[in-house]
Parts: structure tokens; sequence; C-alpha cells
């Protein structure tokens, strides 16, 4: 049976990719971001029996509320909230980072998964769902100085505590924490980086896991000097 699968930052990169690929297996995607034009256009490709476009700010309380209630409006339920929108650094360390991007960083990165946690995890616990986390290989490493490295280590961790608290209640929890991939994300092509369709088999393969089974985390990254085909 396909789940229905709400997804933040959904308008461009790995979450449209996993948008699209969610409804190639069956699934019903909720789509949230700050574009609405860009979602709409993503619900035309992919139908809107099996999509749904919801504006958002996930730096908002009130308008993350208002997404999670409209897409279980629309679809009856929530089986998945995928927190996938983020945002990157614009500088170098923090000696030289810039303020106002490191405010922003935090509170995308941070402040508005916690939201998005917040308000999912009611619907997911009568469903006994699932909450996947966008991590990053940032959050394994020391980068020196990197506020953006430090934002991922909290998914990281908040992924672990989270499924502290929700596993004795059949939900399960996994982040998914990719090396570089080449999207928009980044201004420049990324030859050696991984691909979209990586990060949403590893998606995939984490919601549709048997009940029984927990996947706690999900570590991909690109082979280094291998050649792509």
């Amino acid at each position: 049976m396909g789940k229905v699968i709400l997804i933040t930052g959904a308008s461009s990169g790995i979450g449209a990719h996993c948008a699209r690929e969610a409804v190639t297996s069956g699934h019903k995607v909720a789509l949230a971001a700050r574009s609405k034009s860009k979602l709409d256009s993503l619900v035309d490709e992919l139908g809107p029996s099996s999509a749904f476009a919801v504006e958002c700010d996930v730096t908002s309380p009130s308008s993350q509320e208002a997404m999670v209630e409209a897409a279980v409006g629309h679809f009856g339920r929530l089986d998945v909230a995928f927190a996938n929108a983020g945002l990157g650094a614009t500088a170098t360390g923090t000696e030289h980072g810039n303020i106002e991007n490191f405010k922003e960083m935090i509170l995308v990165n941070n402040f508005g998964v916690t939201l998005t946690c917040k308000f999912a995890i009611p619907h997911l616990r009568k469903s006994k769902g699932h909450l996947v986390l966008i991590g990053s290989q940032a959050g394994h490493v020391a980068l020196s100085g990197s506020v953006y490295s430090a934002t991922k280590w909290f998914i990281r961790g908040y992924a672990k505590n989270l499924s502290n608290e929700l596993t004795p209640h059949g939900v399960r929890v996994t982040s998914i924490d990719p090396g570089m991939v080449d999207t928009p994300f980044f201004d420049e092509e990324k030859p050696n980086a991984l691909r979209p369709d990586d990060i949403s088999n590893a998606f995939l393969y984490a919601i549709e896991a048997p009940s029984h089974a927990r996947i706690a985390e999900i570590e991909i990254n690109p082979m280094v000097g291998a050649h792509h085909s």
C-alpha cells in the first residue's frame, strides 16, 4: 500500500527528486517549499491525484503547523515526514563567515526541522509512521570552524534523540547523511559527486523497509576518483 509522504524543501534538488521517485513507486506526496510556482509545476508533472503543493516557510511555526494540517486534510493521513529543507554556508569557517547566514542556517537547518517533527509527530503516532531527516557527511567530521557542519551534527544527534522518544510509539526515525550531491544546492556542477538518484534510492529503501526493521542512519559517500557512467 502506498504511503502519504510530506517533503519539505520539495521544489528542487533532493526533495523534488525524492518526490518523483516516491510517486513512481506508488506513493503520494505533499510538497512544501517557499516557491509555490515551482511546486505547482511539480504537481502538474506528477499528477494531482498523487501530489499536492503547500507553500511553507519552515522557520515559521504557524506556517509549518498549517502545512502539516493541509497535507493531512488533503490525503487523510500522514505516513512519512521528510524534513529535507536546508541551506549551506556562504563563506568558510566562523571568523570569515556571515552572521546573517549563520542565523538563517540555524533557523532553517535546525529550528525548522524541529518544527516539522513537532507538528508531524501526532499524525505519525496514529499511522505508526516514519520521520526522515536529511543530514550530511559534514555531521560526521570536524570541519574547521564550520557552522554548517555544526547544524548537521545537530541533525545526527537529534535523529537519535527522536528515535528514543518515538520508538516506543511505533514511529521510526532515519537520518540520511550524504556526501556532496550534484544538485542546485551548488552554483556549479559537481561531476564527481553523488547523484540525486543515490539519495532517493536510500530514502525509498528506508521508508519501504518492513515495519519490524528500523534503519537509524544511512551514510552515502561518493567514490572519490571513480568515474560515473
